[in-house]
């Protein structure tokens, strides 16, 4: 079945978390990115569109000037954000440009979700960039969120602009292989759900655990953005980023995941103004 929505889906968004980019040092994953420029520029020659929303800004800036890391200020925050959204692009760039693809970067809150002009411009700079061939590149703009304008976490942002471009399908990477009754890394019995229809009754029966260490949000939030998704009609997938050429294997069907299909659930529809379908 995985094989068959991604081979099915034209429009694809890609959300790749913290701990798929990061090393252990909190380094960019160098092999990692090359690996998924490769798997991207093989989507795009089967003529798929693909968006990519990416964590990493402040590890990267945690990594690349060395110090700041335990600092809880806001202002250090954003800082380390906006030292590590250069270095996080320019790797991006640098592996993209391998494969003559050119790739656009852009910075959203809520409040461009929100507003009905800023959605329509997201659009309108979406469609521009897919029809020239450059993959958008998406994060939160930790320099100049705060609370009242804040997404949060790039599950929920990957969510939302899955919606406001109507896409086919969402990939959300972590570093799990897809939904568990139970935490894996806790209980050696735990079981892989591999299909999900109604994710209201899958929360009566499953454990919700905590957030990861470079990562805002757990498996709670990628419940909400399946939610969000499935609430207009779109498949989502969870699967194991960490795992190798990742992409190439669900399109194989050799790897296993968990694909969150359109169903039941309506709850956590968020309210986009956008245009008709």
């Amino acid at each position: 079945m995985l094989a068959s929505i991604i081979e099915n889906s034209k429009k694809i968004v890609i959300k790749i978390g913290s701990n798929t980019l990061a090393n252990a040092d909190g380094s960019i994953n160098k092999e990692f990115l090359n690996a998924l420029s490769d798997q991207v520029a093989g989507l795009i020659g089967k003529g798929k569109q693909i968006v990519l929303v990416s964590s990493g800004a402040r590890i990267a800036g945690v990594a690349t000037i060395g110090k700041w890391m335990r600092k809880a200020d806001m202002h250090y925050k954003q800082a380390l954000c906006a030292i590590g959204q250069v270095e996080l692009m320019d790797a991006y760039r640098k592996v993209f440009a391998a494969h003559q693809i050119h790739v656009g970067q852009m910075l959203l809150t809520r409040d461009d979700f929100l507003d009905g002009s800023r959605t329509l411009n997201i659009r309108n700079t979406l469609f521009t960039l897919l029809d020239e061939g450059v993959v958008p590149i998406i994060n939160e703009n930790d320099t100049v969120s705060v609370e009242e304008i804040k997404i949060g976490d790039n599950d929920t942002l990957a969510a939302l602009t899955t919606n406001l471009w109507n896409a086919d399908l969402l990939i959300l990477f972590s570093d799990i292989d897809g939904l568990y009754n139970r935490n894996p890394n806790e209980h050696h019995d735990a079981t892989l759900i591999e299909e999900v229809e109604d994710i209201d009754q899958l929360l009566t029966t499953v454990e919700v655990g905590d957030t990861s260490d470079f990562g805002t949000g757990g498996i709670a939030t990628k419940l909400e953005a399946a939610k969000k998704v499935n609430s207009y009609g779109i498949p989502m997938i969870l699967a194991n980023g960490k795992k190798e050429r990742i992409l190439d294997r669900l399109l194989s069907g050799t790897e296993r995941a968990t694909v969150f299909l359109p169903g039941h659930s309506t709850t956590g529809k968020e309210q986009i103004k956008t245009s008709p379908k």
